[in-house]
């Protein structure tokens, strides 16, 4: 029987830091605040991996009190996870993400992070972008939200 697992992650932006978002630098916008590389795209996929697996979440596997992945990068994070849910006996099936706000344009590079993000789980990762119409602190361009949604299905044993 297959299980789904739903992820969410959100981050508001902060001057001075990197961009990160679906595993790829977006050279020229302000990144967001966060332990790690605050990757919405990556850290969402997480959520959704371990919530299926009854694994947790991000905060229970790489939170704060977890110095060792302090400045992590989001694909690293998602590897990682993905590495827990086949060890807890599980096979991916694939992720759907959707990364919400006004910038980046996730759009303009989606096959180059699909890619990137889809080597990190050894699954199909698909990537949509989606605006609220400048409503709500996306719409203001006060931060990023992913959603992500994950199948997985246990390994049968023999």
């Amino acid at each position: 029987m297959p299980r789904i697992g739903i992820g969410t992650d959100v981050h508001a932006f902060e001057e001075g830091r990197d961009c990160w978002v679906a595993g790829l630098h977006w050279p020229g916008v302000t990144g967001l605040a966060g332990h790690s590389d605050a990757d919405v795209v990556a850290h969402s996929a997480c959520n959704a991996l371990l919530s299926a697996a009854g694994l947790g979440d991000l905060g229970s596997n790489f939170g704060t009190s977890r110095p060792e992945w302090a400045g992590a990068s989001g694909v690293a994070l998602l590897t990682e996870s993905a590495r827990r849910v086949r060890d807890a006996g599980y096979e991916i099936g694939n992720i759907a993400v959707q990364v919400i706000g006004v910038v980046p344009r996730v759009g303009t590079r989606r096959a180059e992070a699909e890619a990137v993000l889809t080597a990190a789980v050894g699954a199909p990762v698909n990537l949509a972008g989606a605006t609220t119409d400048g409503l709500g602190m996306t719409g203001r361009g006060e931060g990023l939200v992913g959603l992500a949604t994950a199948l997985i299905y246990q390994v049968a044993t023999a």
